[in-house]
């Protein structure tokens, strides 16, 4: 079956239309019935521009009650590019634990594109649905109660896509020979009604509140400086150049979580950030605000990310100044950088791309800045965006270098689950675009308890109190949010 759009002229008053929906949905279900197929009929309206974090927030109390868990959704935000989207429900759902994830994966979404048949309100919408995707940092999970699956994806049941004025809602449903026609035309039609008459998301907690914090003592900071020069001893040893270790932080709090309200504190101090947040449907969601970019596609081209090296940041103008140069200036920071530029290179090139590095740059954040330098390549037709995750995760940034060795020295070392800390996170369209972001500055949400991550890269110079100061740094930020 085609994934090619259907535009039907003046087609305002049909698609809106409960008896013309009613007889189209009729149609496909008559036409695989027989066959005891299904269909996926995705249609899509242009709207007014909608905070999409309202939405979201409507959406998790329309559908909340006690004897219901929570519905799968995933939240993302890019302010730089004037871009909310967000998927909830799944109308396809897609989950493995198996060392060929990644294959199975871009399978799934392959098939699942190819079966939707598309409806645009107007024929200019350009929007096409999209597919939620997650990784877990390793490809096992060694706790078998960890809340997500080491590969996830789903096509949405509703997807909106905000631009800087407009929005695009979408509506994927699966028409099976089971399906009520009536009650699914209805639900589609009142569901619109209400998001039209959204206004703009308030957070009416933006005080901050005490949180506890479970596990802060001084044998923790110890054994994480003890790592820390054990590493520095096998960096020495020539084992390896770098290594990423990680750290937790676990918070209680007097009452659950708002995850919309913590999503709004996310995009009010990190405007720079990819703001993001996966439910997995039964009260366990992973958010953050993560500066990293795994890859970014459109139009055949592809934009990656070399982000590694930080440095605090400072209010007087001229002080923050001096830390970006003391950053670019420093030995040690630019050799971490350097080591993830050349891996990132030399992995698109075995995949047959050619990369361009572009000019390093700094990129600031509101407590933090970091080197930064993209790296551009154009696309073969034949390079799924699923192939790049797979070739680029885990990126020494993350892990360290040569990645193998520091993979099993980072299970040593971090005695608990990363899961999808560092992880890839994103999206696909049937268009073949994608947008993949790395996991880090962020936190497992589950009631009124969290688990905030934070990592430092360890290399030749590093010192255990700058690296734990560092990571100290990155948990205050995800605390502003939770608070």
């Amino acid at each position: 079956m085609s994934i090619t759009p259907i535009f039907i002229p003046n087609s305002t008053s049909f698609i809106n239309n409960p008896c013309y929906l009613e007889n189209l949905f009729e149609t496909y279900q008559t036409k695989f019935k027989s066959h005891d197929q299904s269909v996926i009929i995705s249609l899509s309206y242009v709207i007014n521009a909608v905070d999409t974090l309202s939405v979201l927030n409507f959406l998790t109390n329309k559908n909340k009650s006690p004897s219901s868990s929570d519905t799968i959704y995933f939240y993302w935000e890019n302010k730089v590019n004037n871009e909310e989207i967000l998927g909830y429900g799944a109308t396809q759902y897609f989950c493995i634990d198996s060392s060929d994830r990644f294959f199975r994966s871009k399978n799934f979404i392959k098939d699942c594109l190819i079966k939707i048949i598309r409806i645009k309100e107007k024929k200019e919408i350009k929007s096409t649905p999209r597919i939620f995707s997650s990784f877990t940092f390793f490809e096992k999970i060694d706790d078998p109660h960890y809340p997500f699956p080491p590969a996830l994806a789903f096509l949405p049941y509703v997807q909106l896509i905000k631009f800087k004025n407009s929005s695009i809602l979408t509506f994927n449903i699966l028409i099976e020979k089971k399906t009520d026609i009536k009650q699914t035309v209805f639900n589609i039609l009142a569901t619109k009604k209400s998001i039209l008459s959204l206004k703009a998301y308030q957070n009416k907690k933006r005080k901050s509140k005490d949180i506890d914090r479970l596990d802060i003592n001084l044998a923790k900071i110890q054994k994480f400086k003890n790592s820390v020069n054990l590493i520095l001893k096998s960096i020495k040893n020539n084992e390896f150049k770098k290594l990423v270790l990680a750290d937790f932080l676990d918070l209680k709090n007097s009452v659950n979580f708002s995850i919309p309200n913590c999503l709004d504190n996310l995009r009010f101090h990190y405007p720079d950030c990819y703001v993001f947040a996966i439910n997995n449907g039964k009260n366990h969601c992973f958010i953050g605000a993560s500066p990293e970019r795994l890859l970014s596609i459109k139009n055949q081209k592809l934009i990656t990310d070399a982000l590694a090296g930080s440095s605090s940041r400072d209010k007087d103008k001229y002080k923050d100044y001096y830390l970006s140069q003391k950053l670019l200036k420093s030995y040690k920071e630019r050799y971490e950088h350097q080591v993830v530029i050349k891996y990132i290179v030399k992995s698109l090139l075995n995949i047959g791309l050619s990369p361009k590095v572009l000019p390093l740059k700094i990129l600031k954040l509101s407590n933090i800045q970091h080197l930064w330098t993209p790296i551009y390549s154009k696309l073969e037709l034949n390079i799924h965006p699923i192939d790049i995750v797979a070739t680029l995760h885990p990126t020494p940034a993350v892990s360290g270098f040569p990645t193998a060795i520091t993979c099993r020295k980072i299970e040593h070392y971090e005695q608990f689950i990363r899961g999808l800390y560092a992880a890839p996170l994103g999206w696909i369209d049937s268009n073949k675009n994608s947008e993949f972001i790395v996991g880090i500055r962020s936190a497992l949400i589950s009631h009124n308890n969290a688990r905030v991550y934070a990592g430092a890269g360890i290399v030749k110079g590093s010192q255990s109190e700058q690296e734990l100061a560092e990571i100290q740094l990155k948990f205050e930020g995800l605390l502003k949010a939770l608070s």
